[in-house]
């Protein structure tokens, strides 16, 4: 009686790791750890028929060129997938739709060159950790991720891994669809340079990872950049850093920034006479910088010559005061008679307002003027042609003018 369980449990036993339960061909099967293996047998896609039992699904270093959402059905208690090294080049759109449980997706290795906008979408976004190192076969591929970044729905993606892609930049925004990212990896790569709006839309990064790139410094935008991000763990070691006076701000933003960066790791690659040499704590002179000095010269040159032009400008002032003082009672009398014409003109003014307004002055000097007008032409038909008559305000005077006969030439 007692030999019948004994036997059933070592049958259990030894079965379980292989094939007495359903497991697909040329993969292994664990039901005690709930994983299946199909690791390096030439599979030209995703096996079916993965038990339902399996939460960790490992299937590497096969030739499987293309995974869809036919690859991955009724599998909803995966938690983990890795697919490392398969050389998938395309990923269709809802591949992982069916995977509601998903939370690790290992892609590494891989050369991806077609990603679907909706590649990476998953009802409900379980997704937490993605790792797409050395996974991106070209420029365009990088284009698709940020597209399949932006319409993936991965709001609880925490970690994110795209090393050694040879990546050369990033597009701005490329990670503002990832709001809860804690965890972003971009070592060994190709990067030159971070620009405005790189970064933009992570709140909640914790780790940035930029070690191994092509890093001769970083410009003031970019230092901007990294310094929104807070109080964040930043790895900026092994770059091959410049000293020259181009990375003063760098060195400045090292010296004062509440982020914590490997210091110790950060350090010069040129010139020769500062290799190995740690940036931080570099001092101006040690890196030939003569640009602040000359710009100090400059502001005082500058000032010097304000302080000259005012001296120039106040003696000036000085010596047309002087002149005034010296010439003082000529501009009194000239004051005065400037102001006897003003009064001249404005009572004449005056005078000829009031007679203007007069009704009675005014045909008074009507007839006056009429009278004038007729002895003037009574006088000129009576007097000589060289004859010429004057009009002044109070009487007539006739002058005569002799005119000289003429000079022939």
């Amino acid at each position: 009686m007692c030999i019948f369980p004994v036997l059933v449990f070592l049958g259990v036993f030894l079965c379980a790791p292989h094939q007495c339960l359903e497991c697909p061909s040329g993969c292994e099967c664990f039901a005690v750890t709930r994983t299946v293996k199909c690791v390096s047998k030439a599979l030209l896609s995703v096996p079916p028929n993965i038990p339902g039992y399996a939460r960790t699904v490992v299937i590497t270093g096969n030739n499987i060129h293309k995974i869809g959402p036919d690859s991955f059905t009724e599998l909803e208690n995966v938690t983990n997938i890795i697919l490392s090294n398969n050389r998938i080049t395309e990923m269709a759109s809802h591949t992982f739709s069916a995977l509601v449980n998903l939370r690790f997706l290992d892609l590494s290795g891989n050369q991806l060159a077609l990603i679907h906008p909706e590649a990476l979408r998953i009802p409900g976004s379980p997704l937490q950790e993605l790792n797409l190192s050395r996974s991106l076969h070209n420029f365009s591929a990088l284009t698709d991720l940020t597209t399949a970044l932006r319409w993936g729905g991965l709001g609880g993606l925490l970690r994110l891994d795209l090393s050694g892609n040879h990546l050369a930049l990033l597009p701005p925004g490329m990670f503002s669809h990832l709001p809860n990212l804690q965890q972003l990896f971009l070592a060994n790569n190709s990067l030159v340079a971070v620009y405005s709006g790189t970064f933009s839309g992570m709140n909640h990064l914790e780790v940035l990872d930029l070690t191994r790139n092509a890093f001769g410094t970083f410009r003031a935008d970019a230092l901007q950049e990294l310094e929104k991000l807070g109080n964040v763990r930043i790895l900026l070691g092994n770059n091959p850093y410049a000293c020259t006076c181009e990375i003063r701000d760098f060195v400045s933003w090292l010296n004062k920034t509440k982020a914590v960066v490997d210091v110790e790791a950060v350090r010069c690659s040129s010139p020769s006479r500062l290799t190995d040499t740690q940036l931080r704590g570099l001092s101006v002179q040690a890196i030939g910088c003569v640009v602040p000095v000359l710009a100090e010269v400059a502001d005082l040159s500058l000032q010097t010559s304000y302080v000259f032009l005012g001296l120039v400008l106040g003696f000036v002032a000085m010596v047309f005061l002087f002149v005034l003082y010296l010439n003082r009672k000529g501009m009194k009398k000239w004051i005065n008679e400037m102001r006897d014409a003003c009064r001249d003109v404005l009572e004449g003014y005056h005078y000829r307002y009031e007679i203007d307004s007069d009704p009675r002055l005014g045909n008074v000097s009507a007839d006056s003027s009429r009278a004038q007008r007729h002895l003037a032409l009574a006088l000129s038909q009576q007097l000589p042609s060289d004859t010429c008559i004057v009009q002044v305000p109070t009487d007539l005077q006739i002058k005569q003018v002799t005119t000289s006969p003429p000079v022939n030439l």
